[in-house]
């Protein structure tokens, strides 16, 4: 909480002992963190004078430095912030005695960075031997390129191949929005930090646990790739028009909307999909006989189904969609994503903690929820709020 010790009360017991010590910037690393902090565990944030850069980034692409970030409160909400300068002995000495009393260290510094301070990771785990230490990195750990700068959008997406086979009719690759690679990275570490900890309770010593961008997007893309592997070739983007599985497709209504036809199974699903589109002579038709039939003739299909659907509005094919049980999903803009009472009703949008006068401002929720587990995750903290407390508290740990 602003101004004191964040609240863990009401998360998992099991992390309610665990503290984390984050020494990280922008995505990947503090996403990590944010989780841990919501499901319990003490959280310290170790930043330096400037803070972290994703506390400016608004700044940083040239608009106002003055917006609110929802973004930094998303990946550092219930942590508390300690700046360190660790170019000074001092506080390297100060972060060694963190370390000592903490379970899991969690940076994405770049591999150079962290050996010029001192902090790479077999030396940290030799020196305290039951931390678990989680190395986020864009290209991994080994390799010419292990210190190759990256965001997101270049080991995730572009070196997984992940913007190639998601790029448009013209080839252009997909130029994807901002932190999904990190977060979807951020997830991996998570659960890799998880098993660590796991089996440090039953050991009692840690180890590296490695996560990178390039993987977790190679990983992500995994189907994709196993064919390249296997059958020395894959199948590139497709136009919409051109899409070999029509019910596995985007079609746009009459009022500009689009939504998906979700029916894997061709055979299946085509019939109820023909109905609701007041079609049913379609089914008769031998070019749509079958599975093998309808990706042959896929195009023609959805020629069909275009001006079919283009005469009516989103609202009532939806309707139309609902009473014949067609598996659809409507696109939806992020402002009807959070009005959306299926999220809402799954935790998908939290409030953060406040006091009796101000509940706090509102924040996404994360990716997983558990039974009889109820709690406001704690705000952001300010660059610096909890130095002299979390310095306070290891002077007092540390005394006989």
């Amino acid at each position: 909480m602003s101004g004191g010790t964040t609240d863990r009360s009401g998360g998992l017991s099991s992390l309610s002992d665990i503290r984390v010590i984050e020494l990280g910037v922008w995505v990947a690393a503090p996403a990590v963190g944010a989780l841990l902090a919501d499901w319990g565990a003490e959280v310290i944030k170790i930043e330096p004078a400037t803070g972290d850069p994703m506390r400016w980034v608004f700044g940083s692409i040239g608009a106002s430095k003055d917006l609110p970030n929802p973004a930094f409160t998303l990946d550092n909400r219930g942590k508390r912030s300690a700046v360190l300068d660790l170019a000074e002995p001092s506080d390297r000495d100060r972060l060694e005695r963190l370390l000592d009393g903490a379970d899991v260290f969690v940076t994405n510094l770049r591999p150079d960075a962290l050996e010029k301070l001192g902090l790479d990771p077999a030396a940290t785990v030799e020196r305290h031997p039951r931390l678990v230490y989680c190395s986020i990195s864009g290209y991994g750990l080994r390799g010419e390129e292990r210190n190759r700068p990256s965001y997101d959008l270049g080991a995730f997406w572009a070196r997984s191949g992940l913007s190639h086979q998601m790029a448009d009719r013209d080839g252009v690759p997909l130029n994807a929005r901002g932190a999904v690679g990190d977060h979807i990275t951020g997830l991996a570490a998570l659960a890799g930090v998880l098993a660590a900890v796991l089996e440090q309770r039953h050991t009692g010593r840690g180890r590296v646990v490695e996560v990178s961008l390039l993987g977790t997007g190679a990983y992500v893309l995994g189907w994709d790739l196993s064919l390249q592997l296997a059958l020395g070739k894959v199948a590139g983007p497709e136009a919409r028009e051109k899409n070999r599985m029509p019910l596995m497709n985007s079609y746009r209504t009459s009022d500009g909307r689009w939504f998906f036809f979700i029916g894997l199974e061709m055979d299946r699903h085509l019939p109820t999909v023909c109905r609701a589109l007041g079609h049913p002579e379609l089914l008769e038709d031998p070019r749509f006989a079958d599975a093998p039939a309808i990706r042959r003739n896929a195009s023609a299909l959805i020629a069909l189904f275009d001006d079919i659907i283009g005469r009516r509005t989103l609202a009532e094919w939806s309707a139309e969609f609902e009473r014949a049980g067609v598996w659809w999903a409507p696109v939806r803009t992020p402002a009807e994503v959070l009005a959306d009472p299926q999220l809402v009703a799954n935790a998908g949008i939290v409030e953060l903690a406040g006091d009796a006068d101000d509940p706090g401002p509102r924040s996404i929720g994360g990716p997983v929820t558990f039974s009889d587990v109820s709690r406001r995750p704690g705000p952001a903290p300010g660059l610096g709020e909890h130095t002299a407390e979390i310095l306070d508290e290891l002077s007092a740990r540390e005394q006989p």
